[in-house]
């Protein structure tokens, strides 16, 4: 990474934990059960083409268990590629809209953060800052994300990716976690 980026990134976080911090933004323990879920909000990197086709099957899976779903991609190109097609639930952006320090910056993106998902299940497996921005100011009730020791403040439940990058693997644990808190939750 050149020296340019590494500050831009350096600058960009510790701007986002002063936002985190002038907003009130405390993550309290919450209470998880994906019975109760009804809707859920998905951020990942769609650059990918086998990431983005994992992420619509995994949201047919969601709708099959009745879950109001909503996805935003991002692609760390300047454009949206011409096969991705736009369905109401999906939403996509591109280093366009990003200011200088890498912040996302645009209406549809704003809508995405201010929405109170019951769920939001981050796989910013690649640590895109617009994700981790996302992640970060998301009103979202309960948020699932990869572990990371800088970014504990931002998750309510962590996930080590045992340095395994890919998405099918991730969301195969966010899976396994969430079965676990369920069937904790129906012994309580």
């Amino acid at each position: 990474m050149s020296i340019i980026k590494n500050i831009k990134i350096s600058l960009a976080n510790r701007a986002l934990k002063q936002e985190l911090k002038s907003d009130g933004h405390v993550r309290l323990p919450n209470q998880f059960s994906f019975e109760k879920v009804k809707t859920v909000g998905i951020i990942f990197d769609a650059t990918n083409t086998e990431d983005y086709e994992i992420v619509k099957r995994y949201v047919v899976y969601l709708r099959e268990h009745l879950k109001k779903v909503k996805v935003m991609g991002f692609f760390s190109t300047k454009e949206i590629p011409a096969l991705t097609y736009s369905k109401l639930e999906y939403d996509f952006f591109t280093t366009k809209e990003l200011n200088w320090m890498g912040t996302p910056n645009s209406v549809i993106i704003r809508n995405f953060i201010n929405e109170e998902y019951d769920l939001l299940i981050d796989l910013n497996i690649h640590d895109h800052f617009p994700l981790k921005y996302i992640a970060a100011l998301s009103k979202a009730k309960f948020k699932v994300g990869k572990f990371n020791e800088n970014d504990i403040e931002i998750h309510d439940m962590m996930i080590d990716s045992d340095g395994t990058k890919t998405v099918k693997y991730f969301l195969r644990q966010i899976d396994t976690y969430i079965t676990m808190l369920n069937k904790k939750d129906v012994q309580s």
